[in-house]
């Protein structure tokens, strides 16, 4: 029988060829959800963009569906959890619109520069008020990148043929490949201090959310113009507001909003701001790719070949059984190291121990490097494009395995340096209790913890003396954050001490800060392991 592949919305005619050959495609119309519900049993292939909810409802209908294709980026309309249990494939095209976002970036920066945007809705209105308008040059201005990723690296090399001069802010580049770009990494207050014109590109997290706000617009260069064309919520639009009413910021471009769709902003009173409702993927390229991308997926996968763009395929049956329990562990422990050091080393090893390295674990490799990059970088990570980004990124992640164990049957270990010289390593390892498998964090650097590898976690160091639980209580209490569980380790009485928490629900940057000042702590470090 030819496999059906159903086609809920619309897609570029060079997609539907890649699958017309091969496959009996047919159309249905993904908004009207009867319909959708009505032939889903007949699919063994689903093509969806942003509009079709494919949820666990549509896929307890799909009995046959083995690969769900999304032609964009995001998979917020598609349940990856409910996909996974039912041992469907989704893919996406993570990289469909990385030009277009870009080249949307660089739009917003070149309208706010010459006031293109209000000086074409004043000649329309029939007045010609040249001098009111007058803009600024590109040549030879600090251009401020915050987040070196596939995008922020497109928009930085496309700056540089301005005659601009680089620079920019992301801990979890190596100073040698930003150096490759042209680039000079700095730290964040610097960037503020010194740009001309600052474009953000970072990816939407606790530690993102608000990231330049009152205090870091207080510090910037007069007369700086800002650009968002990555997430919304990443620059505090309030004070952006305030910000461009005292003239400290002489402009803003904005493609992106914290609350979407957004018909109403502080902002969209100022003449000097450009706002787009979110255009960043809107260009016929970028929908061509995203279409071309996903069919070619969707064809490999009907084939039962490697697909690239998978995003579940941990869920696939070439991992033996024994191995299985610990890549969920092995990709927390990735993402501890990258909270709690802040950055990325330049080499990270994951150590496998146990009787467990009698199977091949190259997949721990794997899943260490996708959780070293799920919370820094924009596009979303996978096991397939996580290699890619290490090495884009000058990152070496290396395996080391050995039969012997310690205190547990199987212990997993990421361990690196930092370019600083600090050594970090996080430890854990996964327990059977009562018939269900437990992941468990049993070492942070020098410090011993038993505490379960889930949830969100806060830690903190700190000099060990009387009174510190009871301020880290009373200030998350006060803040409505409840604590699950607390755990205290030491070096000795009096000397540097770790506490780690997992708290019942988020913790954003500010709060983060004020228990560390409370406690004399020189940081605190959040990271979310809730499952997604």
């Amino acid at each position: 029988m030819t496999p059906v592949v159903l086609i809920a919305e619309e897609l570029a005619p060079a997609a539907l060829d890649v699958l017309a050959f091969d496959f009996d495609v047919r159309h249905v119309d993904g908004t009207d959800r009867s319909a959708l519900l009505r032939v889903l049993p007949e699919a063994d292939a689903l093509i969806v963009r942003s509009a079709t909810q494919v949820d666990a409802e549509a896929f307890a209908a799909a009995s046959r569906l083995k690969v769900v294709a999304r032609a964009g980026v995001g998979l917020d309309n598609v349940d990856v959890m409910a996909a996974t249990s039912r041992g469907v494939m989704v893919v996406n095209a993570p990289t469909s619109n990385i030009v277009s976002a870009a080249e949307q970036a660089i739009a917003l920066l070149l309208s706010v520069a010459r006031n293109t945007a209000s000086a074409s809705a004043a000649l329309k209105r029939g007045e010609w008020k040249r001098s009111r308008y007058t803009g600024v040059e590109l040549q030879g201005k600090i251009v401020g990148v915050v987040g070196l990723g596939r995008i922020g690296v497109l928009f930085a090399q496309r700056m540089a043929a301005f005659g601009t001069r680089l620079i920019a802010y992301d801990p979890y580049i190596q100073p040698a490949r930003a150096a490759q770009l042209g680039v000079r990494l700095v730290g964040l207050d610097e960037l503020l201090r010194e740009s001309d014109f600052i474009s953000v590109h970072l990816p939407r997290t606790p530690e993102t959310l608000g990231m330049i706000g009152e205090k870091e617009l207080a510090t910037v260069k007069p007369g700086v113009r800002i650009i968002n064309a990555a997430r919304g919520g990443l620059i505090d639009e309030q004070a952006l507001a305030d910000a461009l009413a005292e003239g400290r910021v002489a402009g803003a471009g904005l493609d992106v909003f914290v609350t979407e769709p957004a018909t109403s902003s502080p902002l969209f009173g100022f003449d000097n701001v450009v706002v787009t409702p979110h255009l960043g993927a809107s260009t016929v390229e970028a929908q061509d790719k995203a279409g071309l991308a996903v069919a070619r997926s969707v064809k490999l996968a009907l084939q039962g070949e490697f697909v690239p763009d998978a995003v579940n395929v941990q869920a696939g049956g070439v991992v033996d059984e024994d191995v299985r329990p610990l890549l969920g562990l092995t990709e927390r422990l990735g993402k501890v190291f990258t909270a709690v050091a802040g950055g990325i080393a330049a080499g990270v090893t994951v150590e496998v121990r146990g009787q467990i390295v009698s199977h091949e674990v190259a997949v721990l490799k794997l899943a260490a490097t996708k959780g070293l990059f799920a919370s820094v970088v924009e596009e979303r990570v996978t096991y397939v494009n996580a290699p890619q980004i290490a090495a884009d990124r000058g990152v070496e992640v290396e395996l080391f395995v050995d039969r012997e164990a310690s205190e547990h049957d199987n212990l997993v270990t990421v361990r690196g340096a930092l370019p600083d010289g600090r050594s970090v390593s996080v430890a854990g390892t996964v327990a059977v209790a009562g018939g269900r498998e437990i992941r468990k964090l049993t070492r942070l650097d020098e410090f011993e913890l038993e505490l379960g590898a889930g949830g969100v976690l806060l830690f903190f160091r700190y000099a060990d003396r009387p009174g510190m639980v009871g301020r880290i209580g009373s200030i998350l209490g006060q803040s409505g954050v409840n604590i699950a569980a607390m755990q205290v380790a030491r070096r000795e009485a009096g000397g540097e001490a770790l506490m780690a928490l997992t708290v019942d629900s988020s913790v954003d940057a500010e709060l983060l800060s004020t228990v560390a000042e409370a406690i004399g702590s020189a940081r605190g470090s959040i990271v979310d392991l809730r499952e997604e």
